[in-house]
């Protein structure tokens, strides 16, 4: 954490909370006119049907929460298609606020938008950090709402100060969700946004997302960093490793014909 004074972009309320809770929402970074293009681009890539396949390691589906049917859910990675999206990834006061995180600069590690449309199911209590060879201590990942997101449609639920303790689940390289008697459940901050509203929390920070249970899409940009003496920049040789581990678990599901476009 940044030393008193030396502050880029967060208050030193901010920075404090973040350090205590492990998450912190700014409100407004980005304002009408920018939230706006973010909402015009995510709507022509959800366009985009020549690379939405159940093939392409570079999308992510979930299951409808009613009729269970294997539904599109986000491209992981996107700033590859998405100028537009990169510009975001790259703009000052994200890297600043990251700055005033880890008292140095930061580097782009992973980026996905995720539309959850309605009647996407969310995802289980998890912590983002997995324990791959390579994989970062230091991620932080900042969400960047481009629609509302409140209870009913699914917003991020936080829970608080477990950051400190690193990785509740083994650290063995696979992805696990966290039993629900680990955690103190009352403990949960949902993390109600607006459009250009921004939230940062820790990869230690256990946190969940109920359904979408109306009929928009709740979409949000997710894009997570390490400080730069954690490995330096290291987005292309994770996702090179990500791909590998993603084909792995489609094999041991049958599914061998996959690609990543």
């Amino acid at each position: 954490m940044s030393i008193a004074g030396s502050l880029r972009y967060l208050s030193e309320d901010q920075a404090k909370q973040y350090a205590a809770d492990g998450f912190v929402i700014l409100r407004q970074v980005f304002d009408s006119a920018e939230a706006a293009a973010l909402d015009c681009e995510a709507n022509a890539l959800w366009w985009r049907k020549d690379l939405i396949d159940v093939k392409n390691i570079r999308c992510r589906w979930q299951n409808h929460v009613e009729t269970e049917e294997c539904t599109f859910e986000c491209f992981d990675p996107v700033i590859d298609i998405s100028p537009t999206m990169g510009g975001f990834a790259d703009d000052r006061r994200i890297l600043d606020a990251l700055h005033d995180i880890y008292g140095e600069p930061a580097c782009l590690f992973k980026d996905k938008l995720i539309f959850k449309p309605p009647g996407a199911v969310g995802y289980g209590l998890h912590q983002d950090y997995i324990a791959w060879k390579t994989f970062p201590r230091t991620f932080v990942t900042v969400l960047i709402a481009i629609d509302a997101a409140d209870a009913d449609n699914g917003a991020t639920e936080v829970f608080p100060g477990y950051h400190k303790h690193g990785s509740i689940m083994p650290e063995d390289g696979m992805y696990h969700e966290i039993p629900l008697d680990k955690i103190d459940l009352a403990r949960g901050v949902q993390l109600h946004l607006e459009p250009g509203d921004v939230a940062l929390f820790d990869g230690f920070t256990p946190h969940r997302s109920a359904p979408n249970r109306t009929d928009k899409y709740r979409r949000q940009l997710y894009l997570s960093y390490n400080a730069h003496s954690d490995g330096g920049p290291q987005r292309d040789a994770h996702y090179a490793y990500f791909h590998e581990w993603l084909r792995e678990r489609y094999a041991e599901y049958g599914k061998t014909e996959t690609y990543f476009r």
